[in-house]
């Protein structure tokens, strides 16, 4: 085989790399939709809002501090301590948690009965008051995310198949952030699999995306419900929040992932968990591959607008995705 066929191989793997992390962030979309109907349009700022009080806690950061010396004149900016990377995650899904329970009280349940369109400008309005309250609790800076995944090229496959195209051929180039983070999610997704088959909690929360009304009618908790689901959410979002945020830094960017989960969920389907992953993998390997072998003849570039052209494909011929419930309506 020669040096194009493995560089091609290559280009696949990373694409297949690039899908889980877009996957990460279309689980959160799903998993709120199925238990409760609602597109969360905040799921990209939830990212970003997990990944800042993940560095505030980690780093020390004195939350409002711009507030507090503004207000007192004083020049306080961090606690002086630095805590471990596991600690500071557990200590940011408890948050996480907290805010579940908050906008549930806040803003669903004074919402419940609304038409859909209601809710989800509801949670427009709670992406932009996140977003700057973030920026308000923590500084709109860059900020550097380190919790102890190994980062760079991963020399070993490097050089293990070094070898196999020719002297033109300099073995693959995997990032090891992108390993890790396709460990993750596969394990992320087992157990999510697992908690909706085989759960009381997972029963009721498939029991509640079914019929909300039946759900209450069998004595299930409507609140506890969406309170789990918007944590589970919430801890799906914070670790999206922590692949990219290692990746790129975090910064106000990272709420625009949301954006690339769009396309994932159009193909693969807004209520299913199966599909967030492969719709995720079929854009990361496809817009990839396109650009490796098509982008060069059409001036490159074509991962900007690649997946929103194929979910426009989709949107005409199989507007329900690949695993998404079929909508049949009597005329």
């Amino acid at each position: 085989m020669g040096a194009q066929f493995y560089y091609t191989i290559e280009v696949f793997l990373n694409g297949l790399m690039a899908g889980v992390m877009y996957a990460l962030v279309a689980l959160g979309f799903v998993l709120i939709f199925k238990s409760s109907g609602i597109f969360n349009y905040a799921q990209g700022v939830m990212a970003l809002f997990a990944a800042q009080t993940l560095v505030g806690i980690q780093t020390g950061l004195v939350p409002f501090s711009h507030l507090i010396n503004a207000a007192l004149g004083t020049d306080v900016h961090h606690f002086g301590w630095h805590i471990p990377g596991i600690l500071s995650i557990l200590l940011t899904t408890l948050v996480m948690i907290g805010f579940a329970w908050v906008v549930i009280k806040l803003v669903l349940k004074p919402l419940a009965g609304q038409e859909p369109i209601i809710l989800f400008m509801a949670t427009i309005g709670l992406a932009y008051f996140m977003e700057g309250f973030g920026d308000l609790m923590w500084g709109s800076d860059i900020k550097k995310l380190d919790v102890g995944l190994p980062q760079g090229g991963n020399f070993a496959i490097e050089e293990a198949t070094a070898s196999l195209g020719g002297p033109d051929f300099y073995g693959f180039y995997l990032d090891n952030l992108d390993i890790w983070a396709a460990v993750i999610a596969t394990l992320l997704v087992v157990a999510l699999t697992l908690f909706s088959q085989y759960t009381a909690t997972g029963r009721a929360l498939r029991a509640v995306a079914d019929d909300h009304q039946a759900a209450l009618s069998v004595g299930i908790n409507l609140e506890k419900i969406w309170v789990v689901v918007w944590g589970v959410a919430g801890f799906v979002a914070l670790v999206a929040g922590i692949m990219w945020g290692s990746k790129l830094g975090v910064q106000f960017s990272l709420s625009l992932i949301a954006l690339k989960a769009l396309p994932v969920l159009m193909l693969g389907g807004f209520t299913s968990i199966p599909g967030a992953i492969v719709g995720g993998l079929i854009i990361g390997v496809g817009e990839k591959l396109f650009e490796f072998a098509i982008g060069p003849m059409i001036g490159g570039a074509t991962e900007n607008w690649f997946a929103y052209v194929l979910a426009l494909i989709f949107l005409v011929f199989r507007p329900q995705g690949l695993f998404g419930d079929k909508i049949i309506e009597r005329v």
